[in-house]
């Protein structure tokens, strides 16, 4: 593998975000979800409008993973009153780490993560937590592998289906 790259996102990259945002989403989720669930929430949570505001939200901040000029995935983190969940306005949420399926297994994930970390540091965060579905067993073990653990639950909607997040959390101070 060559050098894997992560930069920061900008709006110029909305088109890019949202076509690795829908890929990865779909990727991960599309054989255990119905396809009209999948659609209607890839519709809004990728929608050029939404995403574009999200990139400017000053909150928030997306990291895309470049390997040989192509983007292999994507990161997303919000701090302050951007966040998901009002947790702590002194706390950093990972809300997105996805990876091509082709890449799994390649560190991308790790490099992400360790942007992560870079940026909870940057800002001192207390923790950063995230919610990950309780079935995605792949990304529960790889947030507990990187010192996470659960300490509550909350619903995620996709679509008409509210499925269980299990909400994670890695003290850093």
């Amino acid at each position: 593998m060559n050098t894997l790259k992560i930069t920061k996102a900008t709006t110029d990259d909305v088109l890019k975000l949202q076509s690795i945002g829908r890929q990865t989403f779909s990727e991960t989720f599309a054989d255990v979800n119905s396809e009209e669930n999948m659609k209607k929430y890839l519709d809004e949570s990728f929608a050029t409008a939404k995403l574009t505001a999200e990139l400017k939200n000053l909150s928030s901040y997306f990291y895309l993973a470049v390997l040989d000029e192509k983007i292999v995935g994507y990161l997303k983190l919000n701090t302050a009153d951007a966040q998901t969940e009002k947790e702590d306005l002194n706390a950093l949420e990972i809300e997105r780490i996805y990876v091509a399926k082709e890449f799994h297994g390649k560190k991308v994930a790790q490099a992400l993560y360790a942007q992560a970390e870079q940026m909870a540091e940057e800002i001192k965060a207390s923790y950063m937590w995230l919610g990950v579905w309780e079935k995605n067993f792949r990304a529960v073990s790889f947030y507990t592998k990187n010192g996470f653990i659960q300490f509550d639950t909350h619903i995620f909607r996709l679509g008409n289906d509210e499925q269980t997040d299990l909400m994670m959390k890695k003290v850093l101070i």
